[in-house]
């Protein structure tokens, strides 16, 4: 199994993805953890190497681990991700180090992403935190889970 740590940043509906120039496909920033690093530490060495944001790893949350299927390794290989939210940054993203393209992604590109980004944004989605807001979900329960996540319900703005 692979251990990948990532961050999950959403702006006006829409999660931040970030394409390698080697792949085809859309991953979370993040990475592999080094030796003697938590988690939270690779999720916030990986954010800055590969899109230039300084998070502090105190300031990450754990939001959600998604076992799934790893994109471009050998048949069986499993990745399990561990994505964090928080850090307050007012940096724009930029593509650095080997990715190739940045973007701003909603359910209807997740075919683009890899299977386990696929499966973080139906979560995302479940939870009314892109895409437009559910019809079925009223407004106190989506300022319930945006109040979970430190973040008001009709928040343009969401580094997590």
């Amino acid at each position: 199994m692979v251990i990948a740590t990532a961050w999950v940043c959403v702006r006006d509906r829409r999660v931040l993805v970030a394409r390698p120039h080697y792949t085809d496909v859309f991953y979370l920033p993040g990475g592999k953890p080094e030796p003697g690093e938590t988690y939270a530490e690779a999720a916030a060495r990986e954010v800055r190497e590969e899109v230039g944001v300084l998070l502090d790893p105190a300031d990450l949350t754990l939001f959600t681990e998604i076992v799934a299927p790893a994109h471009n390794r050998p048949p069986g290989t499993e990745v399990r991700l561990i994505c964090f939210v928080g850090g307050k940054t007012d940096t724009e993203p930029v593509a650095a180090a080997e990715i190739g393209e940045l973007a701003w992604h909603t359910s209807a590109d997740k075919a683009r992403c890899a299977p386990a980004i696929q499966l973080l944004i139906a979560e995302l989605v479940t939870a009314g935190l892109i895409d437009r807001p559910s019809p079925g979900l009223a407004p106190s329960a989506r300022a319930e889970i945006g109040a979970a996540h430190d973040q008001p319900d009709d928040a343009v703005l969401w580094h997590w």
